[in-house]
């Protein structure tokens, strides 16, 4: 994969490019990233980037013409191509008013093969690039940061780590929270769990099996595979309505699902009484 950042703060990237898996996927070649200084598309001696917005208001709003010229220089594919997903790329605006960023939709853009970020900051970035540049708009999440350097970081990590071969035991990504299952059927064994069905992930333990007089649960010492799967699916489901009840209406449940948390009801209102 290969993506293209756009930013006036070019050096903001070289912290999260350099570690992690990141870097180890650069290394490796599975994805390329060009660090693209939105200045070097502005043509007066300040380099101006930004500009006060027709009609007042407070702040300043992104000028559309280094943003227009530095796409004409990389050049994608024509808008309607991409919006009509008839080319495996996609210029994406990071802005605070565009779709939530979640694993579904990292799961989508893991697909293509190049991404072009555009990193918005001040107040905004003039609707042009928007309504006629960009593809899709995208946040992550519902509350305002001072540029989108940071949102396109997020978005870089989340898709970088489900391309094949990014993260060595590639296992782990399909177990981890928000992931669907997508129809698989559990395997045997401790990691039949694999895939979260779109729960918050179980809890997971480590040695020591004591540490300060804090014990891990007998059930993942014992060995009893199946125990221990249920046990976790258990638990993901008790995390998730309690930090995440709005995931729980929106996942496919099993019937031992429905039944898990029928006990878990009935563990509450004995504990209560």
């Amino acid at each position: 994969m290969r993506v293209d950042l756009v930013t006036i703060f070019p050096e903001f990237f070289r912290g999260p490019l350099d570690f992690g898996i990141l870097r180890r996927a650069r290394q490796s070649g599975l994805v390329e990233v060009n660090v693209h200084d939105l200045r070097d598309y502005t043509h007066d001696k300040h380099r101006t980037v930004d500009d006060r917005p027709f009609g007042g208001g407070e702040g300043m709003v992104l000028k559309p013409e280094p943003i227009f010229e530095c796409l004409d220089r990389l050049d994608p594919p024509p808008r309607e191509e991409r919006t009509r997903g008839k080319v495996g790329e996609s210029v994406i605006l990071l802005s605070a008013q565009g779709r939530r960023l979640d694993q579904a939709l990292a799961q989508e853009l893991v697909k293509l093969e190049r991404m072009v970020l555009i990193c918005g900051r001040y107040e905004g970035v003039d609707e042009r690039v928007s309504e006629h540049l960009a593809d899709r708009e995208v946040s992550i999440g519902d509350y305002v940061l001072s540029g989108g350097e940071l949102g396109a970081a997020v978005v870089l990590d989340a898709v970088t780590r489900l391309i094949p071969g990014a993260v060595g035991n590639e296992a782990s990504t399909k177990q981890e929270s928000f992931t669907s299952r997508g129809g698989e059927v559990p395997g045997p064994g401790p990691v039949s769990t694999c895939g979260s069905g779109g729960l918050l992930d179980y809890p997971h333990y480590t040695r020591p099996a004591d540490f300060r007089g804090l014990a891990v649960p007998d059930v993942l010492v014992k060995g009893n595979h199946e125990e221990i799967r249920r046990w976790r699916r258990r638990m993901a489901l008790e995390k998730t309505r309690r930090n995440r009840p709005d995931l729980i209406n929106a996942t496919a449940l099993s019937e031992e699902d429905r039944t898990l948390l029928r006990e878990i009801d009935e563990q509450r209102i004995v504990q209560r009484k």
